[in-house]
C-alpha cells in the first residue's frame, strides 16, 4: 500500500525549503582531502588523531579507505605518518609527535590556526585571555593548550559572571569558530559589562560557514514548521543549528541520515526547512529530500542565501610531496 501524502488543509501537497549553502566548509573539504591524498600518495595506514571532522558517516568511509582513527599519538607507532584533525593541536601533541619521530601532516583548518595565533600574540602582549567556547570540543582543548597558564574557558553568561582574572583592564577575548552567534553576543555582551576595557580579535572568530548556515536558518524561521539538519551528534555547528532553529519557535532535529527521522515529527506539518552541518556529506542531504518527498513533501524550494567561494590551500606537507 503506497504512503499516503501530508496534505496542507488548502490542498496543497508539503514543502520543503532546502537552504543553502549547506554542508561542507572550506575547512572540512581541505581536511578530507588531507586523508585522501595521503592515502593515494602513500598508501595506508594513514594514522589521524581524533576524527578528521565530527561526522561518523566521513569518518567510516575514509576508515574504510586505510585510514586509522586513534584518540592519542601513544597509538601510533614510532616513525609512521599521522594525520592532525580540522579540530587542531595543543603544542603538547606536536611536541609528542615529534618525540615519536612522527611523520606529520597538519589538517587543522586555517581559520582554527587564526585563534591559535590570536592566543598567542594576546598572551605574547601580556593579556589575560578569555576563550569563549564548550569545554570538552577538541577545537577549545587545542586553544587553551597555546598558553594554558594565561586562558580562562567561558561557556556561559553565568561563567562570566564568576570570572577573576589578574589583571580586569588587560583582557581579551576569543570564541570557538563554530558557536551560536546569539549565544556568543550574549556573553560577549555580559564580558564587555564586567571588563569595559576587554578587546576581541581584528576580525571575529566564527568561521563564515558557521555564520552563513546561521543566517539561513533564521530567514526561513517563518515560513516553516519544522526544522531537520543533517549532522552528527558531536558536531558543534550542527547542534548550533538546531539551537538557531529552537530559539526562533521551529522544532528541530538533528538527524546523522534519513533513518533517523520520526515520521511523528511530520504530523500536521505543512513546510520543513532542511539544512546540514558543515561537516555533513550531500548525498545525506539528498537522500533526506527523498525521503520526504516519498512522504508527500513533493514540493521544493531551494533558497540560496549566499555564494561561498572560500578555498584553502592544502598544508605544505602534501604539496611538497606532490611535486
Amino acid at each position: 500500500m503506497p504512503v499516503k501524502p501530508f496534505v496542507r488543509n488548502d490542498g496543497v501537497e508539503g514543502k520543503i525549503f532546502l537552504l543553502k549553502p549547506r554542508g561542507f566548509c572550506a575547512g572540512v573539504v581541505r581536511a578530507i582531502d588531507v586523508v585522501k591524498i595521503a592515502l593515494d600518495l602513500y598508501g595506508p595506514p594513514v594514522y589521524v588523531r581524533k576524527e578528521i571532522v565530527h561526522n561518523k558517516h566521513v569518518v567510516d568511509e575514509l576508515r574504510s579507505a586505510g585510514a586509522i582513527f586513534v584518540e592519542e599519538l601513544d597509538e601510533v607507532p614510532e616513525g609512521a605518518r599521522a594525520i592532525f584533525s580540522a579540530h587542531g593541536v595543543a603544542p603538547t601533541v606536536r611536541r609528542e609527535a615529534r618525540e615519536r619521530g612522527l611523520e606529520v601532516i597538519d589538517a587543522t583548518c586555517p581559520l582554527v590556526t587564526k585563534v591559535h595565533l590570536e592566543a598567542v600574540k594576546f598572551a605574547r602582549d601580556g593579556y589575560s585571555i578569555v576563550l569563549i567556547g564548550h569545554k570538552d570540543h577538541d577545537e577549545v582543548i587545542g586553544t587553551l593548550g597555546e598558553v594554558p597558564e594565561r586562558s580562562y574557558l567561558v561557556e556561559t553568561v553565568e561563567d562570566a559572571d564568576r570570572l577573576e582574572l589578574p589583571d580586569p583592564t588587560r583582557v581579551r577575548y576569543l570564541t570557538q569558530t563554530t558557536l551560536s552567534l546569539t549565544e556568543t553576543r550574549d556573553i560577549i555582551s555580559r564580558l564587555k559589562e564586567r571588563f569595559p576595557l576587554i578587546q576581541g580579535p581584528p576580525a571575529q572568530d566564527i568561521c563564515y560557514a558557521t555564520e552563513n548556515r546561521q543566517m539561513a536558518v533564521k530567514a526561513i524561521s517563518e515560513a516553516i514548521e519544522l526544522l531537520l539538519v543533517v549532522g552528527s551528534q558531536n558536531s558543534s555547528n550542527s547542534k548550533r543549528l538546531v539551537e538557531v532553529g529552537e530559539n526562533l519557535g521551529v522544532r528541530s532535529y538533528l538527524v546523522n541520515d534519513c533513518g533517523e527521522i520520526d515520521r511523528s515529527w511530520l504530523a500536521g506539518v505543512r513546510n520543513v526547512g532542511v539544512t546540514a552541518g558543515a561537516s555533513a556529506p550531500e548525498h545525506l542531504v539528498q537522500e533526506l529530500v527523498d525521503h520526504l518527498q516519498s512522504l508527500g513533501f513533493r514540493q521544493m524550494e531551494e533558497i540560496e542565501m549566499v555564494d561561498e567561494d572560500v578555498r584553502f590551500s592544502l598544508p605544505t606537507e602534501l604539496t611538497i610531496s606532490i611535486r
